[in-house]
């Protein structure tokens, strides 16, 4: 089977990329390689996925042409749509990226699923998408209206705007609401990255609301497992679904949202901790208020792609950081 994996140098993409050539699919990549982080990082990650199924396209989502061009050129069975302009907080600074990529480049890759009559879209939403919701675990039943982050609005757009081409044009999309994502090769602008940087520079970390706050956090090898499984989860239309009874995650359209984390919050001081142990260094600690964009816990409630897949996460944090601590001590030459 033939995928287009977009954002291929990244965190998540590289992974998928890497386990769907490792089946034997055949990927093609897309990335625009920016500096958002270190290029270098982005060209490891790629080094991992040499393979004979695999070809990279230096590409910007952002780009109409580019994109409808590779569509028609590559005609691929499925679209697994993990681009886009990350960060709760870049997105204060600079909001016009987050349009660019998050809004135009979606469109661009709907526009792509539309005219090639690709099978299955599935990409990448945010819990980041619950906002003010204070009701926990987070489900797909949900209210999701109320974003505190422009990242935020434009993740819950790209659910919106994959509904309405589900519903125009039949084509079969999935959304998946992912979870604080760690492990190895993952980002150096999120906390597991930057926490155990500093911890081992003698470096300050900084602990937002004093400490007071709860994360999902969920392992890259449990997110590839579960990415991979509901890309065969294909959504049909149900023709007795109404907006008055019906799930807001499912629809009369081919259309299907579901929440992919771990299902066990950590307080955000225990998670320090797991890699204050893992180091065997105690982490110098400047307590300070939440910051804007910031939400105080998220807690994915994960029972409905249990069903559709059997997914369920297996890596715990004390495992998961200490893959986490290893990788970043060998990529970086650490003793």
């Amino acid at each position: 089977m033939k995928y287009l994996v977009t954002g291929a140098a990244g965190f998540i993409g590289s992974a998928v990329a890497e386990k769907l050539t490792y089946l034997g699919h055949q990927v093609v990549g897309i990335d625009n390689l920016n500096d958002y982080y270190d290029v270098n990082l982005k060209h490891a990650r790629l080094k991992r996925i040499e393979h004979d199924n695999f070809q990279l396209k230096v590409m910007d989502i952002s780009d109409r042409d580019a994109v409808s061009s590779l569509f028609e050129i590559e005609q691929f069975d499925r679209v697994i749509h993990l681009a886009a302009q990350a960060g709760v907080r870049y997105s204060i600074e600079n909001p016009h990226a987050y349009v660019d990529s998050n809004l135009v480049g979606h469109l661009n890759i709907l526009e792509g699923c539309r005219n090639t009559n690709v099978k299955h879209l599935v990409y990448a939403s945010s819990s980041s998408v619950y906002g003010l919701n204070a009701k926990t675990p987070f489900s797909t039943e949900d209210s999701v209206d109320h974003p505190v982050s422009l990242y935020a609005a434009t993740k819950k757009s790209n659910e919106l705007m994959a509904h309405s081409y589900s519903h125009l044009y039949n084509i079969p999309t999935t959304g998946l609401r992912f979870f604080t994502v760690y492990g190895s090769w993952g980002r150096p602008d999120m906390a597991p990255y930057i926490f155990t940087k500093k911890i081992l520079n003698s470096e300050t970390i900084d602990i937002n609301n004093n400490g007071d706050m709860w994360r999902d956090f969920t392992h890259v090898v449990d997110i590839v497992e579960g990415v991979i499984r509901i890309a065969d989860v294909i959504p049909s239309r149900d023709n007795s679904w109404t907006v008055e009874r019906g799930s807001p995650a499912t629809s009369s359209a081919p259309y299907a949202i579901y929440n992919i984390g771990h299902g066990s919050p950590i307080n955000l001081m225990g998670f320090v901790e797991a890699i204050e142990d893992e180091l065997g260094i105690e982490a110098k600690k400047n307590f300070r208020e939440m910051q804007p964009g910031d939400v105080y816990q998220t807690y994915a409630e994960v029972e409905n792609l249990f069903t559709a897949t059997g997914y369920k996460p297996k890596v715990g944090v004390k495992e998961g950081v200490a893959e986490f601590v290893c990788w970043f001590k060998n990529f970086y030459q650490i003793k």
